[in-house]
This record gives C-alpha cells, sequence and structure tokens, in this order.
C-alpha cells in the first residue's frame, strides 16, 4: 500500500472505533456525523470521503467479505464443490478479521432489529452481495449451477450466517471463537443438501 492509502486505512479505522465507542455509548440515533468526525479528529466533509451515511458505518466489512468469496472461488480446486468454496469463503472472514463477532457485529444485529434506516441499508447491502457472490459463483461453475440454483445457494449460506449471528447475540454470547464456531455449523446445516447432492438434482 502506498503511504496515501495507509493514511486512508487508518482514518477510516479511526472512523469505525469512533462510531462504535459513540454508538454503545449514546446511541445510534442520538451520534450525529458529526460527533463521530470530531472523536476521529477529522472534519465532517472529509467524513462523507469514506462513508456515504451513518448507516454505512455499520456495515465497513462488506467490500472485504464479498471479496473472500472472489478468491475462495478464484482458488477453487477441480473437486471443490460450490458449497465447499462458500464455507471456505466464510472461515477466511473468520480468519482475517472480527466482523462477524466483534462490538460492532453486536451493535449491527441491536440496530437492525431497532432501527428502520440501519435495517432497511441492511437488507440492501444483502441483496447486493447476495447477487453478487451468486453471480460470481454461477460464472465459476457453469455446469453445475445455472441462476436459480447459484441464488438459492447463496442465499441460504446468507440466511444461515445471519440467523445464527441473531440467535446468538440474542443470548449475549460475545465469545468470538463460539461464535465462529456456531455461525459455521449453521451454514454447514444449512448448506447439506448441497454437499449432500449433485446441486443439479436437488
Amino acid at each position: 500500500m502506498s503511504l496515501r492509502e495507509l493514511k486512508r486505512a487508518r482514518t477510516r479505522r479511526a472512523l469505525v472505533a469512533a462510531a462504535t465507542d459513540l454508538f454503545e455509548r449514546d446511541g445510534y440515533e442520538q451520534t450525529t456525523v458529526a460527533d463521530i468526525a470530531a472523536a476521529a479528529e477529522i472534519g465532517t466533509r472529509t467524513f462523507f470521503g469514506y462513508f456515504a451515511t451513518k448507516e454505512d458505518l455499520l456495515f465497513p466489512e462488506t467490500d472485504e467479505r464479498v471479496r473472500a468469496a472472489r478468491d475462495a472461488i478464484a482458488a477453487r480446486g477441480p473437486a471443490d464443490t460450490p458449497a465447499e468454496v462458500l464455507l471456505r469463503a466464510l472461515s477466511i472472514v473468520g480468519e482475517d478479521g472480527d466482523d462477524l463477532t466483534g462490538r460492532l457485529a453486536a451493535l449491527r444485529m441491536r440496530f437492525i432489529a431497532e432501527v428502520p434506516a440501519v435495517r432497511g441499508r441492511a437488507l440492501q447491502i444483502q441483496m447486493d452481495v447476495q447477487q453478487e457472490i451468486a453471480r460470481q459463483l454461477a460464472g465459476a461453475f457453469p455446469d453445475e449451477l445455472d441462476v436459480v440454483a447459484a441464488a438459492a445457494l447463496v442465499g441460504a449460506f446468507v440466511g444461515a450466517v445471519t440467523g445464527a449471528l441473531h440467535a446468538l447475540l440474542n443470548q449475549d454470547e460475545r465469545d468470538p471463537q463460539a461464535i465462529q464456531r456456531a455461525v459455521e455449523r449453521a451454514t454447514k446445516v444449512a448448506l447439506r443438501p448441497w454437499i449432500a447432492h449433485d446441486v443439479r438434482h436437488v
């Protein structure tokens, strides 16, 4: 990374950290973009060079999730199935960060349940991510997946991750390793039909 890219990455991380602290302390609605920018020691106008909205601060790793899926698809072996590729992508996400298990993940789930604007943004992001990953997967496995099967497979995968996180965080589970294990178990349960059978006959 260039020096400029490193500085941008540091500022981005500072914004996410500041937002996490303020959201925990003051709540989502009470925290303003100006508050977050001030805590990160940047101007409000500069904030919008990093995040388009306050809601987007709750989803800072979306691009990394899609990139992990793309990387797993690109690195597939000749014997790999589409379901195995998705499970490998989830493992990469878990190893590379705490997007599924950290403080921000807990806040994100809480605000999705409580704040309509956050819920709407979450649904939009989820739909965009599912469509992109399904497109990549169908392109990588043209003999096994048509567009409908790819969409169904990715939908089951994303739904399992989301459902498991909601269930765990509602039980106040905070141990990152326990959360990661539970999410991986949930996805294996959801993808069992694709793991056990040829997807063309599911």
